[in-house]
């Protein structure tokens, strides 16, 4: 196959996420240097990655400068770019859950609501466009400021009111702020051009891949277990095992079954305590590096 996919990647907080996850996938990332924004993947279906913002990958890939890039869906609407969406990948940068966009105020404001905010309200942001649009969508008309940084530091000198990015909401409590709304949940997207999506070769690329960084998220946190049992046994070592969908089982030679499941890690530690007092034995805990349903 010769190599069709010209793929961008995000830089910044999202980057070492995001290249743990390649790697996890068997699709490792290689450049010269932590600084080169230039690197290469050895997969026949992949002809050139480079690594830039996040703000600027859904508009190149608009563009058509990239058939696909890894963004998150907060910078495909503060840039209304016109992409394809190829899926969520359920990670950030540093927890599987998404980004929130939020409302904040001062934690000792008398705003409960957004719709309690004045008219004309000062709010700063990294997200510009959005917050307009936000604004405009609650009836209000607020004087919004792009933010560079330090957002949260700007209450309640430079603004009434933030519209910033978390994951739990620690650092805005720490900074003394209170989040009054969610704007956007976001998690970290797969997008397309829309010219390389209507791509039948490329398309097919795109998925494929998509295959195997999924495979290797649903992987996270997830074990296989495999056990003997006798008949005697079997009924009771079932209704303790989990599984994802059904257990798999055979017939041993010797009588008795082999059994195998895909379980959660944070569960093991209990589990096959309580299988081996259900009456398994043989068991053995495997790595899984993905799960391709």
């Amino acid at each position: 196959m010769l190599p069709v996919l010209r793929l961008v990647l995000p830089k910044g907080s999202l980057e070492k996420a995001t290249l743990e996850l390649f790697s996890a996938a068997d699709l490792p990332v290689v450049r010269s240097s932590s600084v080169d924004y230039r690197a290469t993947i050895d997969d026949p279906r992949i002809a050139d990655v480079r690594i830039l913002r996040p703000q600027e990958i859904p508009m190149y890939v608009a563009e058509g400068l990239f058939d696909i890039g890894l963004t998150g869906r907060d910078w495909v609407e503060e840039t209304s770019s016109d992409v394809v969406s190829l899926g969520e990948l359920g990670y950030s940068k540093a927890t599987s859950n998404p980004v929130l966009v939020v409302a904040a105020v001062a934690a000792d404001s008398t705003v409960q609501r957004v719709e309690d905010l004045p008219q004309g309200v000062r709010v700063t942001s990294e997200y510009p466009k959005l917050t307009e649009r936000y604004f405009l969508s609650k009836g209000i008309a607020a004087d919004v400021r792009l933010s560079y940084g330090a957002t949260e530091a700007k209450i309640p000198d430079i603004a009434d009111c933030v519209v910033e990015i978390t994951e739990t909401g620690r650092a805005l409590r720490a900074a003394g702020l209170r989040i009054i709304d969610t704007v956007l949940v976001s998690y970290t997207e797969m997008i397309a051009n829309k010219t390389a999506y209507e791509d039948p070769i490329k398309r097919h690329a795109m998925h494929q891949l998509m295959t195997l960084l999924l495979g290797t998220l649903d992987a996270r946190g997830k074990v296989l277990v495999k056990l003997n049992v006798d008949a005697d046994h079997y009924q009771a070592v079932l209704d303790v095992l989990p599984s994802a969908k059904s257990p798999t089982v055979s017939e041993l030679a010797s009588g008795g079954f082999a059994v195998e499941s895909v379980v959660d890690k944070r569960t093991i530690n209990t589990l096959i305590p309580s299988l081996k007092d259900a009456g398994a034995s043989d068991i053995l805990e495997l790595p899984i590096s993905k799960i391709v349903a």
